[in-house]
């Protein structure tokens, strides 16, 4: 089940916090609770991934992003996902969430976030590439920085991440046309 309490929660929270530039972080805490564990009592990976919703949207709220997409007709969808798992969430551990968008090109806005224990290690690392979209199809990311950020240019965008949108166009789609063996 989708965390919706929770979700509003998060705004309830955050509703007076500063705005944040586009690139801004945002930083949250949250408890692994039980209805997010596995059968190994660790926070579960579907479930990591829907709790990064709990710091993305409260991140797209402070940055003006919910506002210019409501002004705009805009929907925002996800195109692509990369995680990383390096330790684990146990029930009842806080983590705290940062959230932000490194960059953007001609049609995806990249994001990352990470979950960090009190000890100081990352729990997991994301990165997204996210889509403003209407019924016309991608909008062009340079508008949404015209409308937030007065036409700001794209911070350059990582070594690191280029390697892996350069990856996900070599990838092919649809996925598994290859012929199957008999």
């Amino acid at each position: 089940m989708y965390p919706v309490f929770r979700l509003a929660q998060e705004f309830i929270r955050f509703r007076n916090a500063p705005a944040l530039p586009l690139t801004g972080t945002h930083v949250s805490r949250h408890m692994c609770l039980p209805w997010d564990i596995d059968l190994w009592m660790e926070l579960n990976n579907g479930r990591t991934l829907t709790l990064y919703d709990l710091g993305r949207l409260p991140l797209a709220k402070r940055a003006g992003l919910l506002g210019a997409m409501k002004a705009n007709g805009w929907g925002l969808t996800m195109a692509g996902a990369c995680v990383r798992y390096r330790r684990r969430v146990r029930m009842f551990e806080v983590i705290e969430m940062r959230s932000r968008a490194l960059c953007w090109d001609a049609r995806f806005i990249y994001l990352e976030q990470s979950m960090w224990k009190k000890n100081g290690d990352c729990a997991n690392h994301i990165v997204y590439r996210a889509a403003l979209t209407d019924a016309g199809g991608i909008v062009a990311p340079s508008k949404l920085a015209r409308v937030i950020a007065g036409d700001a240019p794209s911070p350059a965008m990582p070594d690191w991440m280029a390697a892996w949108v350069k990856a996900e166009d070599l990838r092919p789609w649809p996925p598994m046309q290859e012929s199957l063996p008999a």
